[in-house]
Formats: C-alpha cells, structure tokens, sequence
C-alpha cells in the first residue's frame, strides 16, 4: 500500500485533489490509475479530477499543471483547477502571488490573493465562436454555440434552468457526432439581466453535472456578451450558487483572454492509502 498526500481544495464547487509532484511521488501514468480510484464518491476520496504541481521545463514559466478527469483522462486544463492551484502553489511554496503556469493548452497568468482564498487567472485565447444550427437532441432541434476556452464547450441558451435535465441532455450533447471526435463539454444557461447568468454543465471526463465549471462559464460569459449585448464583467451563478466573475474585451466573434476570478477553499489535508 502507498500513501499519497494531498490536499482537498474546491473552486466555486468544483473540487480536487492537488498533489505536489515536483519530485515524481507519481510516475508517468499512475496519475489516471489514481484519479479512477481516489475520485469515485462515497466509496473514496471522492473529487471531480486530481491536480498535480510539477517542474516546468519551459523557461519563465514557475510549474507546470496537469489535471486528470475522474474518469482517467487527462485534460488540456481546468479553469476553477488553475485558480485552485494558483493557491496550491503558494501554499507549497511552487510560486509566489504572480504565477506563470505550463499547461496543455497553453501559458496561463495567475494571481494569489494575499490571503490564499481567492486568485484570479487569464485563460488562453478562445476560439471563434461557431453556431451549430438545429442540432437534433432528444427528439428536439436546438441551436448550440460552440467555443474553445483551452476545452470545448458547447452553450445552449434556455428560459428554465432548473427544468433542465442537465444529465441526459448534457450526455448526450457531449457524444453528439458534431462534436466528434473528442466531444465536448455541455453547457445550459440562463439570462438573468444586469450582465448576470445562471449556468449548469456536464462536464467531460466527470461525465456528470458538477457544481461549478471554470472554463464553461467563461464561454458562456463570453457568448453572453456577442449574442446578448452583455457587457463585461459579467457575473456567473454556478449550480453550487457560488459567483464567478468573468472580464473580457469583446473582439467580433471571440474575445480577448479572459479572466476568470473567484474565490478558493482549502478544504483539508489528507493521505490517500492507494492498494
């Protein structure tokens, strides 16, 4: 049996298991195996993916973030994951208040608040917004907004949120053949006024809905702002009713890299006893 530290933290709902693997306490391709038996709730640990802190090789940057899904599979990044680890890091001493990260899908830019409960990062530069029209979904047509904010989200526009079954409409979004062949994340959001939305996702990789998706209300925020005139910041309400601020420049159709900000919680230090 190992012993794994790590320590417990969630972003606006979003929560994970952030391991300081500087010095490769994991191997090349045991972090999967990990995640596919730390993440199951109830019967373990219980997250939505694990984040490791490793050494970047990449000049200027402080480390490099890798981030596996609960099902195993290993993500570009995680918007509510990088300001968790935003923290992560000062807490361990990886980094300082401003942060250079190395991910998968690119340089990003953080800061730590001074008191370690919140941090604010600048994503990678989205995509172009596309309009996936009439998709048959359900036995029902509906228009999709696609963007990519370091991963693929899909946005549907709805006048009910709480009506929404997030978990069978979001499944089968998410394996929808227009989004082949690496599926998308799946997004359901709200027009609440007062550049305010109300969003709920099913994640990819959680294959589920989870209460917060940092990365999700970012295009929504963004596609608010194209489609619906809304100006930034605009607020977010998560399904953990917690509040993301997102800040952007509007730019035909995308928008500069946004800034994702919001608040982080250190939830508890533990061991994870790995058979």
């Amino acid at each position: 049996m190992r012993t794994i530290p790590f320590v417990k933290m969630s972003g606006t709902g979003n929560d994970f298991m952030l391991i300081d693997n500087r010095e490769h306490i994991l191997k090349e391709g045991e972090t999967a195996k990990l995640a596919q038996a730390a993440c199951p709730r109830r019967i373990s640990a219980g997250a939505d993916g694990i984040i490791l802190v490793e050494k970047s090789s990449k000049p200027g940057h402080d480390y490099r973030m890798r981030i596996f899904n609960a099902d195993g599979s290993e993500a570009e990044m995680c918007g509510n994951g990088s300001r968790c680890i935003t923290v992560f890091a000062r807490q361990i001493g990886a980094a300082k208040e401003k942060q250079t990260i190395e991910t998968i899908a690119g340089t990003l830019y953080a800061t730590c608040a001074a008191d370690n409960v919140s941090a604010q990062v600048q994503l990678s530069q989205p995509s172009k917004l596309e309009l996936k029209k009439a998709v048959p979904v359900l036995g029902k047509n509906v228009d999709l907004y696609f963007m990519n904010t370091g991963v693929p989200h899909a946005i549907q526009f709805v006048e009910d949120l709480a009506a929404v079954d997030v978990k069978a409409t979001g499944h089968a979004i998410r394996h929808h053949e227009v989004f082949k062949p690496k599926g998308t994340n799946a997004n359901f959001v709200q027009l609440m006024g007062n550049d305010t939305i109300k969003i709920r996702t099913y994640e990819r990789g959680v294959e589920d809905e989870t209460f917060a998706c940092g990365t999700g209300s970012t295009a929504a925020a963004i596609i608010a702002g194209l489609i619906h005139a809304y100006s930034s910041p605009v607020k977010v309400i998560t399904a953990s009713s917690a509040t993301l601020t997102i800040h952007f420049e509007k730019k035909a159709d995308t928008s500069s890299a946004p800034f994702l900000e919001g608040a982080v919680d250190t939830i508890y230090k533990g061991e994870y006893y790995w058979r």
